[in-house]
C-alpha cells in the first residue's frame, strides 16, 4: 500500500520543501519556481514522482479563487482597456507558432505538424490530443511532448527572476488588485470544496482548464458583488502554488533520458525565440497602455494557463488583465490549431 502512493508522497513533499526553501530566499514566485524545480530534480533521477488528478484539480481551482479575489467594482471598466492588448496578443501567437515551427523544420528536422504542435504556445494536452487525433498527419507524439515539456519547465524557471530585475531596473510598479485581506480558513474552504465542484460539471462538459476557470468565476462573483472579501487563506494558497509546480515538474517523469537529450536543443531554441518574440511584444503594448512591462510579458508569454496565472499572482500583477489574456489564448488555440494540423489530402493512385 505504501509503495502505491510512494511516488505522491515524492511529488508533494519535495514541491513543499523546494517551494518553502525558494519562498524563504525570496525568489520571485519561489512557492511556483521551488516546487516545480524541486519535481523535476526528482523525476530526473527516475524516482517518478506522481501528482493524482484530484489534488491537480485542487491545485488549480485554489489558483483561480485567488485570481477571482481581484475582481473588484471596477472590473468591467478595466477590461475595457483589453481589446488591444488582445489583439496584440492574436498576433503574437501566429508569430511565435509560425517562426518557432519554421526554426525547428529548417534546423532540427522537424515535420510541419510536429513543429506546428510543438510550438503551441501553452496548450500541451490540447496538442497531444491533436496528435493522436490525427494519425494521417504523421505526429511525431515524442517529440511534440518533449518540447511543449521543456518550454513550460523553462518559462516557469527563468521568467519569474527576469521580470523581477526589468521592473526593478524601470522602477516600475505592480498593479495588483487583489484584495488585501485573507479569508479565514472555513470559508477558503468552502469557497474552494464550491469551485471544485463546479469545475468538475465544467470538465465533464470540456471546457479548457475547467477548475481553474470554475475558481475565478465564482471567486470573482463572490468579490464583485460584495459576498467577499479577500484571497483564499496563506497556507491554502501556498499549497496551490507548490501543487501547481509539482504536476509541471512531474510531466518529466514519462520522457527519456534519451529524449530530453536528443531535443534539448531544439526546445531551447523554439522557447528562446517564443519568449524573446512575446517580451518584444509586450514591450510595446506596456508602452501604449500604461502598464507594467512584467504584467503585460507574463499575460504574453506562452506558458500554460495554471502557471502562468501562478506566476502572476506571486509577482503582484493584476490577476484580472493575466488571466484574461491566458484563457483567451487557450480558447483561441483550441479554434485554430485544428485549422493547422489537417492531414494530408489522399493522392489520386492513394
Amino acid at each position: 500500500m505504501i509503495d502505491a502512493y510512494r511516488p505522491v508522497f515524492l511529488a508533494i513533499g519535495a514541491a513543499l520543501l523546494g517551494a518553502a526553501l525558494f519562498s524563504l530566499l525570496g525568489v520571485p514566485a519561489g512557492a511556483l519556481v521551488g516546487s516545480t524545480l524541486a519535481v523535476t530534480a526528482v523525476a530526473a533521477l527516475r524516482w517518478h514522482p506522481r501528482v493524482p488528478g484530484t489534488l491537480r484539480n485542487l491545485g488549480f481551482t485554489t489558483i483561480g479563487v485567488t485570481l477571482g479575489a481581484g475582481v473588484t467594482p471596477h472590473f468591467v471598466t478595466d477590461v475595457l482597456r483589453f481589446p488591444i492588448s488582445l489583439f496584440a496578443l492574436t498576433v503574437t501567437i501566429l508569430i511565435v507558432m509560425v517562426s518557432s515551427s519554421f526554426v525547428l523544420r529548417r534546423f532540427f528536422g522537424a515535420a510541419k505538424t510536429t513543429s506546428i504542435l510543438a510550438t503551441s504556445p501553452g496548450a500541451l494536452s490540447y496538442s497531444l490530443s491533436l496528435a493522436t487525433d490525427r494519425p494521417g498527419a504523421e505526429v511525431d507524439i515524442p517529440f511534440v511532448m518533449v518540447l511543449q515539456s521543456l518550454r513550460l519547465l523553462l518559462i516557469t524557471l527563468l521568467l519569474p527572476p527576469i521580470v523581477a530585475i526589468v521592473d526593478q531596473a524601470s522602477g516600475q510598479e505592480s498593479m495588483a488588485t487583489l484584495a488585501p485581506h485573507t479569508l479565514n480558513l472555513p470559508v477558503s474552504i468552502v469557497l474552494i470544496a464550491l469551485s471544485a465542484g463546479l469545475g468538475y460539471v465544467a470538465q465533464k462538459i470540456r471546457i479548457p482548464a475547467a477548475y481553474l476557470l470554475a475558481g475565478v468565476v465564482l471567486s470573482g462573483l463572490g468579490h464583485g458583488v460584495g459576498l467577499l472579501e479577500g484571497r483564499p487563506s496563506t497556507f491554502l494558497t501556498f499549497f496551490g502554488f507548490s501543487l501547481a509546480g509539482a504536476v509541471i515538474g512531474a510531466r518529466f517523469s514519462s520522457i527519456t533520458r534519451d529524449q530530453l537529450r536528443a531535443l534539448f536543443f531544439a526546445g531551447c531554441a523554439a522557447t528562446g525565440l517564443a519568449v524573446g518574440l512575446s517580451g518584444a511584444v509586450s514591450a510595446l503594448v506596456a508602452h501604449l497602455l500604461d502598464l507594467p512591462f512584467g504584467q503585460v510579458w507574463v499575460s504574453f508569454a506562452p506558458g500554460g494557463v495554471e502557471g502562468m496565472s501562478a506566476m502572476a499572482l506571486s509577482l503582484g500583477y493584476d490577476p484580472a488583465y493575466v488571466a484574461t489574456h491566458h484563457i483567451f489564448r487557450l480558447l483561441l488555440l483550441i479554434a485554430v490549431l485544428p485549422l493547422f494540423v489537417r492531414p494530408p489530402k489522399a493522392t489520386a493512385g492513394g
